[in-house]
């Protein structure tokens, strides 16, 4: 009886330093919050994949967002290691606020802005869309996909035909579930953005030329408390193996 309690004795504390390990593990953990553009989400998503595999001390949690709302965000003292913007302007306006590492940040990747609708469409291109009812952009207040669109219509001498036909949203994102769900006949999206869906087309590409250019500028936030890891991440995405993912996306790596 007494073996058998002493046994008993051994497998509990065997059970219990497991479990202790385990415990270990996980607090040892280190997590870094990455505010980055909505358009990155499916390239980041698998980047977050590869990086964890070889990381296995690191967890990275990302918030996605328009580019606008996430630099309010960051300005506001919300957490986050660091920021990955679609546009200068938010990016810049950090920097200059010393809220982005001055030595950890670069322009990252290059995209296009493409006309998208639905498979059975009529429109043709930009030469018709005004024939379009409903197109989605995002807000250009916002969403710098919006501001990219609402530069080309002007240039395009579009946009004073649109009054009353656009919906605006909250990210690029949801352009593209609008359009794919039917709910308008056309949007705005990042040519990166349409590739990823087998349910709309790029029916055209607005002009680089009219636009300023779309810059994915990435960079190390100042106040992070895990900065020397931090750091590490952005220059993995620096690397050639990032920027091989980064491509197979459709964007276009600047580094």
């Amino acid at each position: 009886m007494l073996k058998e309690r002493s046994r008993l004795s051994l497998m509990a504390l065997i059970f219990l330093l497991v479990i202790a390990s385990c415990q270990s593990e996980t607090e040892e953990k280190t997590e870094l919050v990455i505010s980055a553009a909505a358009s990155l989400q499916k390239a980041l998503s698998e980047i977050e994949t590869v990086y964890e595999e070889e990381n296995e001390d690191i967890t990275l949690l990302f918030n996605y967002g328009g580019s606008g709302a996430l630099h309010r965000q960051i300005q506001n003292g919300a957490p986050a290691d660091l920021f990955i913007s679609a546009a200068i302007e938010p990016f810049e306006n950090l920097l200059d606020e010393g809220l982005i590492e001055e030595k950890a940040n670069s322009n990252l990747l290059g995209n296009e802005l493409a006309l998208i609708a639905g498979k059975q469409t009529d429109i043709e291109g930009l030469e018709n869309l005004e024939s379009a009812s409903k197109i989605a952009i995002g807000s250009p207040d916002s969403v710098p996909a919006g501001q990219y669109a609402k530069q080309s219509l002007e240039a395009l001498e579009l946009w004073g035909g649109m009054e009353g036909k656009l919906i605006f949203t909250k990210d690029v994102t949801q352009v593209l579930t609008y359009v794919e769900t039917g709910n308008v006949d056309a949007g705005i999206a990042y040519w990166t953005d349409a590739q990823s869906s087998d349910k709309v087309k790029v029916i055209d590409i607005l002009p680089n030329d009219t636009h300023d250019d779309i810059v994915y500028p990435a960079g190390v936030i100042s106040l992070s408390k895990k900065k020397d890891e931090a750091i590490e991440f952005y220059e993995y995405l620096c690397s050639d193996e990032a920027m091989r993912i980064f491509e197979k996306y459709g964007f276009k790596g600047l580094k």
